[in-house]
């Protein structure tokens, strides 16, 4: 298959070009099964073993942004008094369950107030039964399945505790996981469109033209075809986003290595990567992504990203030196 694609793109780099629409606030995972209930609904049988038919009984509950909003999570959705959580990931986190003890406790806040419910009344309380799993289709080596617990996480691990949540995580890289695959198209052209785009991007320098190509050869070959040729533009605004960051991120990693052999220029390095982390994050602050989303595409402490957050609130405009004399006086 690499062959092909690498053929397929040089044969394709120069045939067409089209607009990149910027305002892009979802990650590909969420906004593909968001868009279409059915493929949502083909997932979550795929998981459990049914075969329900009517997309309409999905009630989704996904938390979006607000104010009020601690943590916001990729899908949500209540079918048959079972409150589904879906994560999707790339890379490995070990603090998952923490995160969707987070999430459960705002999703049932939202369905005890939506109820009008009293917590202090006499009559018991009915909550969806929680079920929290993760698509993980990172580089990093994983297994195809493993459970993350949040018992993991206690201190005292000889007292027992009453509480616990655990996490599935599932690998959902190209040519694992085949049996669920076989279960849902959806997630397994998914998995094959990731791939594709993986093997791309290494063929060359401009990620652009890269990822084009790989929108281009999936829709060529019945690859999530109909769901790229709708909404294309939107996909690509979102994988040069993603793959934005990882170059990033791999540039602070050489820097990091080059200072270390070249003294003396230490500190006009560290301003230069400081105002290239600023203008990574003011492109997620015009977007809305909260604190907590933009310290983790990042891989940045939160305290960092909210004092970068403040100086851009205060300067008001996206000239990065100046947010950059307001971050360093915080």
């Amino acid at each position: 298959m690499k062959n092909y694609l690498r053929n397929f793109w040089n044969d394709w780099r120069d045939r067409r070009h089209y607009k990149v629409h910027r305002q892009i606030k979802d990650r590909l995972f969420r906004f593909l099964f968001e868009k279409d209930r059915d493929a949502l609904l083909q997932l979550y049988n795929a998981l459990n073993g049914t075969d329900y038919q009517d997309p309409s009984m999905l009630q989704v509950v996904t938390i979006e942004s607000a104010v009020y909003v601690v943590m916001k999570n990729d899908l949500a959705f209540i079918l048959a008094g079972v409150l589904n959580l879906y994560e999707h990931q790339s890379t490995v986190n070990p603090n998952l369950p923490v995160r969707f003890l987070i999430y459960l406790a705002q999703e049932y806040q939202g369905i005890i107030e939506k109820a009008k419910e009293s917590l202090y009344g006499s009559k018991q309380i009915t909550l969806p039964t929680p079920h929290c799993v993760v698509f993980y289709n990172g580089d990093q080596e994983m297994p195809e399945e493993k459970t993350l617990r949040l018992s993991d996480a206690f201190e005292n691990k000889e007292h027992r505790s009453d509480v616990e949540l655990a996490v599935k995580v599932l690998n959902i890289n190209h040519g694992h996981n085949a049996e669920l695959m076989k279960q849902c198209k959806i997630l397994e052209e998914y998995a094959r469109f990731v791939d594709a785009t993986k093997q791309l991007v290494a063929e060359t320098e401009d990620r652009k033209e890269a990822l084009e190509s790989a929108i281009e050869y999936c829709i060529e070959n019945h690859i999530l075809e109909e769901f790229l040729r709708k909404y294309r533009s939107e996909v690509l605004g979102m994988l040069l986003e993603e793959f934005d960051v990882k170059k990033y991120e791999r540039s602070l990693r050489e820097e990091g290595v080059e200072i270390g052999r070249e003294e003396g220029i230490e500190f006009g390095r560290a301003e230069g990567r400081d105002q290239t982390l600023i203008q990574q994050v003011y492109r997620k602050y015009v977007k809305n992504l909260m604190v907590e989303e933009t310290a983790e595409m990042l891989e940045v402490d939160e305290e960092t990203i909210r004092k970068i957050y403040s100086a851009i609130k205060t300067v008001g405009t996206d000239d990065v030196e100046e947010i950059y004399k307001q971050y360093v006086k915080m």
